[in-house]
């Protein structure tokens, strides 16, 4: 493993000026700088895994495949940083792998460089091919709705969903938006209509009536919940179309995931959508107890 100090750092804008930029057939833009340990011709693969229709809202991003992807922070933690909130001239970029400093580096960065929104992949974060192919899908999922939008019969389909109570989510994001939209904690999801009773008095022996008390949606948390519901979707869909997985690897701790119905409803929705490009598959396949 090589010493930290013999290691070159170099400034993500350097990089983005003067790393050759290949174009994929969809269309989307993408580079490799230092020792990535991945192939070309799997990363090749993962890029062109993204339908056309989805890659057509992509083609002003580059995408930057390095090894780690230091520094960068911006003012705010708690939520995904713009294009413009990072000054790119203090981004640095590593060509090569070391435990001290992949201490400080991060999963990805955006940055602006001379007018060009430029993201950086740290490759030697991710643990497999598994993990790098479903950073780059999420990122590419938000970048998506970010040009284009949430499309209707998708958003029908999961906020159907929500007011039915549906067990889980597809991301602690989505998990935490779709409970404060409905009104609810994040540790027990409730429906948007709850009963309860109250009396009601008469002259001589009280009755009890029922009332249905409406709860208010929340529309901003409602939106906001929509496009990571979808955004999640894109990128499992993507992730499904470059290797095989079983669902229980997108398990975290700290949210259940959505009820496996359900997700096989929202990504037939995408895949209806964005139809796999040339040499990629869609399929859900259910495995079923001897």
């Amino acid at each position: 493993m090589p010493e930290i100090a013999q290691i070159e750092l170099k400034a993500a804008q350097e990089v983005a000026r003067t790393v050759p930029i290949e174009r994929a057939s969809n269309g989307i833009h993408y580079g490799s700088f230092g020792d990535t340990q991945l192939a070309a011709a799997d990363l090749q693969r993962m890029v062109q895994a993204v339908p056309p229709a989805i890659a057509a809202a992509l083609h002003r991003k580059r995408y930057y495949f390095v090894p780690l992807t230091l520094g960068g922070s911006y003012p705010s933690e708690t939520s995904e940083p713009t294009f413009l909130e990072i000054d790119s001239s203090k981004l640095m970029v590593a060509a090569d792998f070391s435990t001290e400093l992949s201490d400080t580096a991060v999963c990805h960065r955006n940055a602006n460089v001379d007018g060009t929104d430029c993201v950086f992949i740290s490759t030697r974060l991710m643990q497999d091919r598994f993990a790098l192919s479903f950073e780059f899908y999420i990122n590419a999922g938000h970048h998506f709705v970010d040009a284009a939008g949430v499309p209707e019969s998708f958003m029908r389909t999961v906020w159907s969903q929500a007011e039915a109570n549906v067990r889980g989510e597809t991301s602690q994001d989505a998990w935490e938006l779709r409970a404060k939209a409905l009104g609810s904690n994040a540790g027990q999801i409730a429906v948007p209509q709850t009963k309860r009773r109250r009396p009601k008095f008469w002259i001589g022996k009280p009755t009890q009536e029922p009332v249905i008390e409406s709860r208010a949606v929340d529309e901003k948390a409602r939106t906001q919940y929509l496009e990571a519901a979808f955004s999640d979707a894109v990128a499992i869909y993507l992730l499904s179309l470059t290797v095989d997985f079983d669902y229980s690897e997108l398990r975290e701790r700290e949210y259940p995931l959505l009820a496996a119905p359900a997700l096989a409803e929202r990504l037939r929705a995408v895949a209806q959508l964005f139809p796999a490009s040339a040499g990629h598959e869609f399929s859900i396949l259910y495995r079923r107890n001897r």
